[in-house]
């Protein structure tokens, strides 16, 4: 089962008939003018597709014949090609929205199993073809961007029919499944085995166990189910030289192991087209509760300790004050008004949280027992951290719209706005600095090159010995063209990434490197490193053919 891709949108996020709640809301652009210093927001809508213009492909018929004889479809279809072109980076919007499609891929080949993926791989490979591996598409930093680089034309792979759970193995607590299947329908075929991955990243909805893969992603309960290298077991791969397969041993001490190669490749090693994970059995409870703390220092420090005492949470997603302040006036802004609204404001200010706070949801999940140890160990420390505890229904409403926000994005766009995000990771001991520096980029460069700006931070994903911090920062775009567009995200983007390299922090905490960061894959990696990675791409993929300019490869 899979999704019907005409129900989508090519150059936006999610389901094309979604309701935004907030295209109407006039409240919400006087806000958003007034927060950016900026005079009334314009009019900028995306190029419908019958306005833009699609390159031909470059391939003849005896260039796709072949994928058929090979148990492969072949799209050729305006819609399809377009669907295919880009990702969902805020760099891939400008090109779609404004209609530029090129690079175009020439043709995308829909695979039935996983030996026709090989055939596939093969034949591009014969054909001096570049090939693109492609699940649900939802890469934020130019992942599936189709560059052909020095070969003669490009094919998308989208991995999508092979969908099947293959296994589910209840003694081991494993599961195999073949690596197009989106999450929402692994998430069934598991839950009716009494199991879950519980690997629930914000674009689940549209994303694929292969993409999970390929990314290194991190789902928003990642304390607790971990991130896409602890949950993966084994994988298989197509590659232009064979295919592969990863050992799946719980445990050895026979050399490396090859398997955390395969997660965060990209595409560049070879085509995930199977793979085995851990699963766990289904959670009987949840709890999630919100707190608030006087600065994110305070809640920083109880986060840490939280997670340093071995505390079985599911989720800590702290923010900042600017975030804070931006999602609660959002909420108000979007929804009718209440007179409770005075009410909660009053006592917050009888509790000495009437200015700046910083807005904790605390999540566990797992049997009873276990959940009530967790939220009474979570709700002490935070207390001691001077946190006053605000109840469920803040936390449940962000868990029911945990997948909506991307959403915001495109009525964002419309409104003549830039949005983008990035996100890093570093020890506790660098997290403050690093946090103070990004934010101070962000904020410095928007006023240098959009007047102004805002920016948002949390903490979502937490280890004990360190933290990631993920930033969104949105900007008034300039009226010059699309050149203007791309030259001032690229100012932003790149002072923001600088300094994260700068003072302790990975160029990526779970949204890959694509080629929006491959620039700073080198230095974080080093020579020796990066030699060690071109040398394992020569043995799988001699002829570079597998996405090229992905990772710095």
């Amino acid at each position: 089962m899979t999704l019907d891709r005409s129900t989508l949108r090519w150059n936006g996020w999610g389901f094309a008939r979604h309701d935004d709640n907030v295209a109407g809301v006039d409240k919400l652009w006087s806000f958003l003018a007034e927060a950016l210093g900026s005079g009334p927001l314009p009019h900028t809508p995306a190029k419908p597709l019958a306005e833009c213009k699609l390159a031909s492909s470059s391939l003849a018929f005896g260039d796709l014949a072949p994928f058929q004889q090979a148990g492969c479809d072949v799209g050729l279809t305006p819609e399809d090609r377009a669907f295919h072109t880009r990702g969902d980076s805020y760099r891939d919007l400008l090109d779609l929205r404004a209609g530029r499609l090129d690079p175009t891929p020439d043709a995308i080949v829909y695979p039935k199993d996983a030996a026709a993926c090989q055939r596939a791989v093969e034949i591009a490979g014969k054909a001096g073809l570049a090939v693109v591996p492609f699940g649900g598409g939802t890469s934020v930093v130019g992942g599936v961007t189709p560059l052909k680089g020095a070969h003669r034309g490009v094919i998308v792979i989208d991995t999508t029919r092979l969908d099947r759970l293959i296994a589910v193995d209840r003694a081991s607590l494993r599961a195999t499944a073949e690596a197009g299947i989106y999450g929402p329908f692994l998430e069934q075929k598991l839950n009716a085995e009494g199991v879950t991955l519980g690997h629930y990243p914000q674009s689940f909805e549209f994303s694929t166990l292969g993409g999970w893969i390929a990314a290194r992603g991190a789902g928003q309960q990642s304390n607790r189910y971990g991130k896409a290298e602890d949950w993966l077991v084994s994988a298989r791969l197509a590659t232009p030289t064979g295919p592969w397969s990863t050992e799946g041993f719980p445990a050895s001490s026979a050399g490396p192991r090859f398997t955390d190669l395969v997660a965060g490749s990209e595409g560049t090693l070879g085509l995930i087209t199977e793979a085995t994970f851990a699963v766990h059995e289904r959670p009987t409870a949840r709890d999630y509760r919100a707190y608030l703390f006087r600065s994110f220092e305070a809640g920083r420090e109880a986060v840490r300790e939280i997670v340093q005492a071995e505390i079985p949470v599911a989720s800590l997603r702290l923010s900042d004050e600017d975030e804070t302040h931006f999602f609660g006036a959002l909420s108000r802004l979007t929804s009718p008004p209440k007179a409770m609204h005075k009410v909660e404001d009053a006592y917050l200010k009888l509790r000495g949280f009437g200015g700046a706070k910083c807005a904790l949801i605390a999540g566990a999940e797992g049997d009873t027992a276990l959940v009530a140890y967790a939220r009474a160990r979570i709700a002490e420390i935070a207390r001691r951290h001077g946190a006053l505890g605000v109840g469920a229904a803040p936390a449940n409403r962000w868990f029911k719209g945990r997948f909506h926000g991307p959403y915001l994005r495109d009525p964002l766009m419309d409104r003549g706005l830039g949005v983008d995000t990035l996100e890093t990771a570093a020890s506790w001991a660098d997290i403050p600095g690093l946090y103070r520096a990004v934010r101070a980029a962000l904020l410095e460069t928007m006023a240098k090159v959009a007047g102004k700006g805002l920016c948002l931070a949390h903490i979502s994903h937490s280890y004990h010995d360190g933290a990631s911090l993920y930033f969104t920062y949105l900007w008034r775009r300039p009226t010059g063209g699309l050149e203007a567009e791309i030259a001032q995200w690229h100012a932003i983007k790149t002072a923001a990434s600088d300094a994260i390299a700068a003072h302790g922090g990975t160029i990526s905490h779970h949204h890959g490197a694509g080629t929006d960061h491959a620039r700073w894959m080198a230095a974080e990696k080093g020579p020796k490193s990066m030699g060690i990675l071109r040398a394992l791409k020569a043995e799988l993929d001699p002829n570079g053919i597998m996405n090229p300019g992905k990772l710095g490869l």
